[in-house]
């Protein structure tokens, strides 16, 4: 069972404020760093960040998260031995963006 929009909204806006977020709350995506599917803290704060828009996002469009097809892809190379969980955990933390052609998986 997932927390209520009412608890994780105040979360997200005191998230956001605490690294200095402006952007549109609308735009953007209370989400996991690490995700589930990679062995990710459903509830502790550390693991939870507001995700800005994506690059080219047209405001108020809501949500367009193009970090969720590399936490998939991240989750099957683990599952099929070719990375180590560590080594997806560390590549999505240090930039998710990045991750799959740090670990030659682009």
């Amino acid at each position: 069972m997932h927390p209520s929009a009412y608890v994780t909204g105040k979360e997200k806006k005191l998230n956001a404020a605490s690294y200095g977020y402006t952007g549109s709350m609308s735009d953007a995506e209370y989400d996991h760093l690490i995700s589930l599917q990679l062995g990710g803290d459903p509830n502790d704060y550390r693991n939870l960040w507001v995700e800005p828009a994506d690059p080219g996002h047209k405001n108020g469009g809501g949500v367009n998260n193009k970090k969720d097809p590399v936490e998939t892809k991240l989750h099957t190379a683990v599952c099929a031995g070719r990375v180590t969980l560590a080594q997806a955990q560390q590549a999505i933390v240090t930039d998710w963006t990045t991750a799959l052609t740090a670990l030659g998986l682009s």
